[in-house]
């Protein structure tokens, strides 16, 4: 599996839009699963489809029949789920990651084998298009954009936590995290990678267990991370109602499937502060975060909870709030 992320986030409007491609090989040859959601409107369309194709010398996918259902680089970004369900969006200015020796999977991503690796790719620029969400069309001009990969042998671990967020009052400014259970052969320990770009545009990423651990904890509400390594900490308060979460689908690949699997907020508060040696280097806030708990019983659990059943691929949130 290697999943494409895309985060839209317009803080004049309050409107967040999000974009997903998972590019699935399983026995029957490849397939996709596709998505794409929006607040305030709670709007969800999620789809698996046969056919995917990345590209092997840089970022692209495409997915579908005919490769047109979904059809993304690093400059745009193409999807049609049927009536009442796409996006067109062409990135421009874009901030992309700064290191090339290593992704924000740091270490980790030189070791092979592991259950999932995490990039995220695009910490900033502008997105301007066009999304069609059932009835309503918004235009979108210089709304805030990020987008990731991640990558695995079978989709996603068995629960995690991640989340990412723009809208701060310094546009340059951008949040992400990852973290779960890796795992490799007899390998097994629980990480997080924390990433943060300044609006002075230096890039802080913490996350190696024994230099620059960041500590986590998580429930269905509340995500809170504390990050030491290089001088630097970087501490985070982020919550959501469980009622306002997406309930979105994850891939099975072996199986050509999607179930549920993750637990996804697009309007959530977050507060992060960075310190360097101790003094306050930034700080900084957001109505607008996208969070995540996800794990295949935490999904299942959550249908049960709104009394929907089981066998659903996804679901919208049970509260939007305008």
């Amino acid at each position: 599996m290697e999943g494409y992320f895309w985060h839209i986030t317009d803080p004049d409007t309050g409107r967040v839009v999000i974009a997903l491609c998972g590019a699935n090989q399983g026995p029957d040859g490849p397939w996709a699963t596709l998505g794409l959601a929006a607040w305030p409107t709670g709007f969800l369309r999620t789809a698996a489809v046969d056919g995917a194709w990345t590209d092997p010398d840089r970022l692209g996918v495409r997915a579908g029949a005919d490769l047109r259902a979904f059809d993304a680089t690093g400059q745009r970004l193409h999807l049609d789920l049927g009536p009442g369900a796409g996006l067109d969006m062409e990135i421009r200015d874009p901030l992309p990651w700064p290191h090339r020796a290593l992704g924000g999977s740091s270490v980790f991503q030189m070791v092979p084998g592991l259950n999932q690796y995490w990039h995220p790719w695009l910490l900033g620029g502008r997105a301007c298009g066009t999304a069609v969400l059932g009835d309503s069309v918004w235009e979108f001009e210089n709304a805030q954009v990020y987008a990731e990969k991640n990558w695995g042998r079978e989709g996603f671990p068995d629960s995690w936590w991640w989340g990412q967020a723009q809208g701060f009052a310094d546009p340059l400014a951008c949040v992400a995290f990852a973290g779960g259970m890796v795992t490799a052969g007899p390998l097994r320990t629980e990480v997080t990678g924390l990433v943060v770009r300044l609006p002075d545009a230096r890039v802080i990423r913490l996350g190696n267990p024994l230099i620059s651990p960041v500590a986590t904890r998580t429930g269905d509400e509340q995500w809170r991370l504390s990050g030491r390594g290089y001088g630097w900490r970087i501490d985070i308060e982020a919550s959501a109602p469980l009622d306002a979460a997406f309930v979105l689908p994850v891939p099975l690949p072996s199986e050509h499937r999607n179930v549920p699997g993750d637990l996804e907020h697009l309007a959530g508060e977050l507060k992060v502060t960075v310190r360097r040696h101790g003094l306050l280097v930034w700080e900084g806030s957001t109505a607008l975060a996208a969070l995540e708990h996800g794990g295949l019983a935490r999904a299942r659990q959550e249908l049960r909870r709104r009394g929907l059943g089981e066998t659903l691929e996804s679901a919208p949130p049970m509260r939007r709030e305008n």
